[in-house]
């Protein structure tokens, strides 16, 4: 009955009998003009369920996680007054992520010394192949004291458009994403290091220049749980 409301109210003057449920009476060419109406009416409903992403420039919207405890932690909540929010997508099994464990450990401790920890660093888990023991396991032995969440159905790494780990997303004070993309050039010996650049601007309240703001991220792909039911058995 809510595509038949739609007919009526675009086409006042049809003489449309509606009676049980059941369609009388339309001029044919109103009746496909209607349907295109509807239909498009459907199809951007759909395209906008799908396109829930984040974009540089605009602001994060607020999720909720839990870490390895099952304490939920909320995005709003932890870079409250913060000067800027460091959202790191992880894995345990990634040697490439393991790779920066240190340096990431190195780029917590700098940070927090010399700012007074008003900058949030908030690890992401989202393989569905690594468990929580696991990521307990990894937090502890590599010294992570920042929060590690799980994102069990890849829904914040969608949100994201989060594809490797380690990939990295800064936000500024007002939770607007300013970066995208790699921690530095290289996993082993680093030339450049992207992160920590536009992290200092991004504190400084410095505009980061265009060619800075997203760059290519290295390293092992998310491994996404399936996102619908269909058998691909051979």
């Amino acid at each position: 009955m809510r595509n038949l409301n739609l007919f009526t109210y675009f086409f006042p003057k049809v003489h449309l009998l509606v009676e049980k449920g059941l369609l009388i009476f339309m001029p044919p060419r109103c009746l496909y003009v209607a349907i295109v109406i509807c239909i498009g009416i459907t199809a951007v409903g759909v395209t906008e369920e799908k396109s829930e992403m984040v974009v540089l420039d605009t602001i994060v919207k607020n999720f909720t996680l839990k870490d390895p405890d099952g304490a939920s932690h909320a995005l709003y909540q932890l870079s409250e007054e913060k000067s800027a929010t460091v959202v790191l997508f992880l894995a345990t099994q990634c040697p490439i992520a393991t790779d920066y464990a240190e340096r990431i450990v190195a780029l917590v401790k700098t940070y927090n010394e010399k700012y007074e920890k008003k900058v949030q660093f908030i690890g992401i888990n989202s393989n569905k192949q690594e468990t929580i023991k696991e990521i307990a396991e990894y937090n502890k032995k590599h010294g992570f004291e920042f929060p590690v969440l799980k994102d069990p159905e890849n829904k914040i790494a969608d949100y994201f458009r989060a594809k490797r780990t380690p990939e990295v997303f800064l936000l500024d004070a007002k939770r607007v994403l300013r970066y995208v993309g790699a921690i530095d050039n290289s996993s082993k010996e680093p030339t450049k290091h992207y992160l920590k650049d536009t992290l200092d601007l991004v504190i400084a309240g410095k505009d980061i220049p265009k060619k800075s703001k997203k760059t290519r991220a290295v390293g092992c792909t998310i491994k996404r749980v399936r996102k619908d039911d269909v058998d691909r058995t051979p």
